[in-house]
């Protein structure tokens, strides 16, 4: 009789299991509420029973397919933005995703300043009883195994993980989603009056190579001193499930670990962001989307558990968070469709994680209204274009100087100036139309300037639009940490 039943429940276990196979499902980015990408060709894929036909119709497009190893995929045409819609999937059961919209969709990623919630935000009550907005969608991707990978259980963190589904904006949904990603989005919204989606897929405390896929790492000269620290790494948990989901680009903030971290990787920054960024456009298969992101805040304190104010240093010196400042400005100058916003002026010595997350989701935005959407927007500061040297003082020339260049709260602070001896001095400067002229009178023939070159840096250059100046360097001197 055990026997009997034994192989009855065998019987009955292999059936469901067959029934369960022979369902058609959609990958977990299209559920009830997605937000599909308007004016380009749009994946849709999941999992079936091989050789299974699989049906997709969304307004008035009928795309068919056969499922091979259990997977398939269709792609329906491009289509103008709008809804909700509905779409059905059908094999041998039918899948109805209802309330879909078309328009905007960009991926939010980084490391703990993306992935920080609207409820830590300095005015989070506010902006969660104004969050009510049917067309802005938000996603989390789930977060357990990649904090899992680095020994930090979902439920230390703070938040529970989330299932795979999108969330129309409004108070009860918002609290647990990145502030920046939020914000971002809802400035996007009002100033592109349609539906925007919103991605993230954000982990606090990590690297940027751990955003790399393996093998580029792996064969990469430079990088491959980095290796060991990946176990699959963020990349596969977090962006590799998101690919090839219709998006128009990237929003991203990460850096500090790599500006606090050893082995010379503030000066390897540059290479493995532009790589990075080239990971992501390949795999993407998209070309080159737009990536914006977000320069590091300031920030001094190294002894954490210390309860008293960081006497800032005032004198000049090296700087490994100023050295992943310079990468980003660089990445921003030479990767195309890319761009930075600058918070200089937001930081917090005692908090690597400033609350104040408003600024940094606006000038995001402005950022996409500019060079994404055509609007005739400023959405930079001021930017380092060149250095002309006469007797001894030093020119300084800006792009981006919109309507003119501003000294906020007083003379203008932050640029020392050096010799043939490279040693770097406080300098007195003064705004000189769309120029700025440095001089200190310990230097007589300058040959090199430097503005914000801090962890903290006390800096006060803007333009008239109230965006502030990127730190740079003129000179090209050996770095902290560079490699030989």
């Amino acid at each position: 009789m055990k026997s009997l039943v034994t192989t009855l429940i065998l019987a009955l276990s292999v059936l469901v299991s067959g029934f369960a196979l022979a369902e058609v499902k959609p990958h977990p980015l299209f559920s009830d509420g997605a937000v599909l990408q308007q004016g380009m060709s749009v994946p849709v894929w999941g999992t079936a029973n091989d050789g299974e036909k699989v049906t997709v119709s969304f307004r008035g497009q009928t795309v068919s397919t056969t499922a091979k190893n259990g997977k398939w995929m269709v792609r329906l045409k491009p289509s103008k933005a709008g809804g909700p819609f509905t779409m059905t999937i059908s094999g041998k059961n039918r899948i109805e995703l209802k309330d879909v919209l078309v328009g905007e969709v960009w991926v939010a990623s980084g490391q703990s300043n993306m992935w920080m919630t609207v409820g830590a935000v300095a005015n989070a009550k506010e902006v969660i009883a104004a969050s009510a907005d049917p067309t802005l969608r938000l996603f989390m991707m789930p977060e357990a195994a990649a904090f899992a990978r680095k020994g930090i259980s979902i439920q230390q963190t703070g938040t529970l993980d989330v299932e795979n589904t999108w969330r129309e904006s409004r108070p009860e949904n918002i609290a647990r989603f990145s502030a920046v990603g939020y914000l971002f989005g809802r400035d996007l919204r009002k100033a592109l009056k349609v539906p925007v989606g919103i991605i993230k897929a954000s982990i606090g405390s990590s690297y940027v190579h751990e955003w790399i896929r393996r093998d580029i790492v792996e064969s990469s000269p430079d990088l491959r001193i980095c290796v060991d620290e990946l176990t699959g790494g963020l990349y596969g948990d977090m962006i590799a499930p998101v690919m090839p989901y219709a998006i128009k680009g990237v929003i991203w903030y990460q850096g500090e670990n790599d500006a606090a971290a050893q082995k010379a990787r503030p000066t390897l920054y540059r290479i493995a962001f532009t790589t990075m960024i080239r990971n992501w456009r390949d795999n993407w298969g998209q070309g080159d989307f737009p990536f914006l992101f977000v320069q590091l805040a300031p920030y001094f304190r190294h002894q954490p558990d210390a309860k008293d104010t960081p006497n800032i240093p005032t004198e000049p010196g090296e700087s490994s968070w100023a050295v992943v400042r310079e990468s980003q400005l660089l990445t921003s100058l030479n990767v195309p469709k890319t761009a930075m916003a600058v918070i200089t002026d937001y930081g917090d010595p005692n908090d690597i994680h400033p609350h104040e997350k408003e600024p940094v989701g606006q000038r995001l935005a402005l950022a996409a209204r500019a060079i994404v959407y055509g609007e005739k927007v400023t959405y930079s500061g001021p930017v380092y274009k060149s250095i002309k040297i006469k007797g001894d003082r030093a020119t300084i020339s800006f792009r981006q100087a919109g309507s003119g260049l501003v000294s906020k709260g007083g003379e203008l602070a932050g640029f020392t100036i050096a010799g043939e001896d490279r040693k770097f001095v406080n300098a007195k400067a003064k705004i000189q139309g769309d120029q700025v002229v440095v001089w200190s009178p310990e230097v007589l023939n300058p040959v090199a300037v430097r503005y914000g070159w801090a962890d903290y840096p006390i800096v006060n250059l803007f333009n008239k639009e109230g965006l502030p100046a990127s730190p740079f360097r003129t000179d090209d001197f050996p770095l902290l940490s560079e490699p030989k």
